[in-house]
């Protein structure tokens, strides 16, 4: 595992306990990586002992592996949490350890299906921002639809809400549909849900001939989504799933 050093650029509060957080790499290395997968940030406890902590990669790139300049997260606020302390307090300029990228939660360039239904809860949400751009390659050539699918407390919860609502606007095949588990806008807007994430699945009515499933985020939630997709007649291979859990 080849580690790396990057440096915080820029940092602001996208919802009341998730961090959006910008690095560089401080070696002047570039960084490619494919939309979908997720870098490691490596440190120690307290006692020495060294851990690591998983987080996908948000930045809107070109929509292929080619190398960015800045590294994007989304990083959930965890009481105690030992990667909270360390991401939370860290200043402009300062560096951390890094390795990757990891992981195959991406968009398959062998798959002929007509849609996609993307789910996500919380930060889950990140990896589906990146993909956007490559989203809007593939509604082209392919002529396939994207569904979005995400689920939040309330509207503060709505992680870059805004962006998949413009991003809805001005590409044709692609959806955005919210989900409000406890407390639904002041002022709803088009494709707005009350209640969670599998809602919208039912509504969307997922179809075995046409569809492949993309959950990501608590693992209730894909574990839950998982069992509705497959009673719908989902093959396996079609449901594809990552699941976020908050450590410590």
């Amino acid at each position: 595992m080849i580690q790396f050093p990057l440096r915080l650029v820029s940092a602001h509060m996208i919802a009341p306990a998730v961090r959006h957080m910008v690095f560089e790499r401080a070696d002047d290395e570039p960084f490619a990586f494919i939309p979908g997968q997720f870098m490691q940030i490596h440190f120690h406890y307290a006692d020495g002992k060294p851990t690591k902590r998983s987080y996908s990669v948000g930045t809107v790139g070109s929509g292929d592996a080619t190398p960015i300049r800045q590294i994007e997260i989304a990083v959930s606020y965890v009481d105690g949490g030992a990667a909270t302390e360390l991401l939370g307090s860290l200043q402009v300029g300062d560096s951390v350890d890094a390795s990757g990228p990891y992981g195959r939660f991406c968009l398959m360039d062998a798959d002929s299906n007509s849609r996609y239904l993307l789910v996500a809860t919380g930060t889950g949400v990140t990896p589906y921002r990146a993909m956007l751009p490559l989203i809007t390659k593939l509604t082209r050539s392919r002529g396939c639809s994207f569904e979005l699918i995400y689920g939040a407390r309330n509207e503060g919860d709505l992680l870059y809400g805004d962006e998949f609502a413009a991003f809805a606007e001005t590409t044709p095949g692609f959806g955005f549909h919210p989900c409000f588990s406890r407390e639904p806008r002041a002022v709803p807007r088009a494709g707005d849900r009350n209640g969670r994430v599998q809602v919208a699945i039912e509504a969307l009515k997922p179809d075995a001939a046409t569809d492949i499933v993309y959950l990501c985020g608590n693992p209730d939630m894909v574990d839950e989504s998982f069992s509705l997709l497959k009673e719908a007649g989902l093959p396996v291979p079609q449901i594809r799933r990552e699941k976020y859990i908050s450590s410590r």
